[in-house]
């Protein structure tokens, strides 16, 4: 979503710390760029225009210009203004009570029954035990769709008799996660396609009687400066402590995931970062800033490399860096669980110095780059895979057939593979531990 916005405020950011001293001209150059790229991302103008002041202020303020790093320290001003401007407020998601209520709330096709589920799932891995409950009797097929995505995560799911009243179904939703000892209640309430008196009084109504610990808005980040409005009125008529952007990962500008909580005064407390069920992130006002600035995101990449790999298995693939003994079969499995982790873009914006090849490489997967190597690779037998030494030409003319590739593809793949085998080798040199063992041992 910010892939456009990152890139503006790489380059206008890469000037200025390419220069070593510069004037306050050279700021102010700067801050028009940096107002441009924010205007073009479609956040809110008076949150620019203060965003912008802030920044120009410290800039000057402070006797930095003359510095031979006074570059880098504007740099830094901007990540720090980035995460004020995102961090507003409590983005501690409480669950309080036993059981605690969660109650979800939004306009029809923001996510909001999906998002119900993500939670859920995102519940289970802190050690609780929740229950979801339909509370949208309007539109039986968010019901059907709630069951179903319940029973893909083994959760329950509970389901009033037709004609109940919504505050009713959310009590008898608690009373059911008593008797069958559930921990944590989400409520997916009602949505209507706009907002209207009756969608308001209705949740506030639910609100009275079971005074939720968490009041939720899932906002589809797609819908721009709109989302803001939905959130601003959603906020002024009912108790909202937090809000969930879905649709993250989209190509809309992601000017209201800046504006929201800034004009709203309501955190973001969850990101919706694709369609799977675990595709739902806490969120870090300090680790967005830092990937809209190209600095990484590694605490978000080493969780999810926590929750994809088995620990086993990262020590084993440490093993054979170390002796030099990755394969072909080994590669082919490392790529299958990378994507696990989420689009490729995703991954490579959170690395370090990285964040400018994200674009390319989403791009190469969406061109079927990766497809193609698996094909190639599992085109080979279980020999050549192991011993690529064995590839010679009439071997590869074979592979490039069996994979529906062409040779060039074939010796490419070859070529790279040897280069990977070196660079391994030397990142687990000298008993260090290896790039993946170290990213999963994190736990250890």
């Amino acid at each position: 979503m910010f892939d456009t916005l990152s890139e503006r405020l790489r380059t206008t950011l890469g000037n200025l710390t390419g220069r070593g001293r510069i004037s306050e001209a050279d700021v102010d150059a700067a801050m028009r760029e940096i107002r441009l790229a924010l205007l073009e991302a479609d956040v809110n103008f008076k949150v620019v225009k203060d965003f912008v002041a802030r920044v120009r202020e410290r800039a000057i303020g402070q006797d930095i210009l003359q510095s031979l790093t006074a570059g880098q320290a504007v740099v830094k001003i901007v990540h720090d203004e980035l995460v004020e401007l995102l961090g507003t407020g409590d983005h501690v998601f409480h669950l309080s009570g036993n059981p605690a209520v969660v109650a979800m709330v939004g306009l029809q096709g923001s996510g909001k029954t999906t998002t119900t589920a993500k939670l859920a799932r995102f519940v289970i891995k802190s050690g609780r035990r929740p229950l979801l409950v339909a509370a949208d009797p309007y539109r039986p097929a968010a019901a059907d769709q709630l069951e179903t995505l319940g029973r893909q995560l083994d959760i329950p799911v509970y389901r009033a008799p037709v004609g109940t009243a919504v505050p009713d179904i959310a009590r008898q939703g608690i009373d059911a996660a008593k008797r069958q000892v559930r921990d944590v209640v989400i409520l997916d309430t009602a949505g209507r396609l706009s907002i209207d008196e009756a969608l308001m009084q209705e949740i506030a109504a639910v609100d009275a009687a079971v005074k939720p610990v968490e009041t939720l808005l899932v906002v589809d980040a797609m819908t721009g400066q709109e989302a803001v409005a939905v959130a601003q009125a959603f906020a002024a008529a009912v108790p909202v402590t937090g809000l969930v952007l879905t649709k993250i990962d989209g190509d809309a500008r992601g000017g209201a995931a800046l504006s929201i909580t800034a004009v709203t005064g309501v955190p973001v407390k969850f990101l919706g970062t694709g369609e799977k069920t675990d595709a739902l992130e806490a969120f870090h006002a300090d680790r967005l800033a830092s990937r809209i600035l190209g600095m990484g995101d590694i605490l978000t990449l080493v969780e999810r490399a926590q929750e994809t790999f088995d620990a086993k298995q990262a020590q084993q693939m440490e093993e054979k860096l170390r002796k030099a003994s990755f394969t072909l079969e080994d590669m082919l499995d490392q790529l299958q669980q990378v994507q696990k982790m989420g689009p490729i873009g995703q991954i490579m914006s959170m690395i370090p110095g990285m964040g400018n090849m994200a674009g390319e490489a989403q791009a190469a997967v969406d061109r079927g780059d990766l497809k193609r190597t698996e094909a190639i690779i599992r085109a080979m037998t279980p020999e050549e895979r192991r011993d690529p030494t064995l590839l010679n030409g009439s071997r590869r003319r074979r592979i490039a057939a069996g994979s529906g590739t062409d040779l060039p593809e074939v010796n490419r793949l070859v070529k790279q593979f040897g280069e990977m085998q070196k660079l391994m080798k030397q990142l687990s040199g000298g008993g260090r531990r290896g790039a993946l063992g170290g990213l999963v041992g994190g736990r250890r």
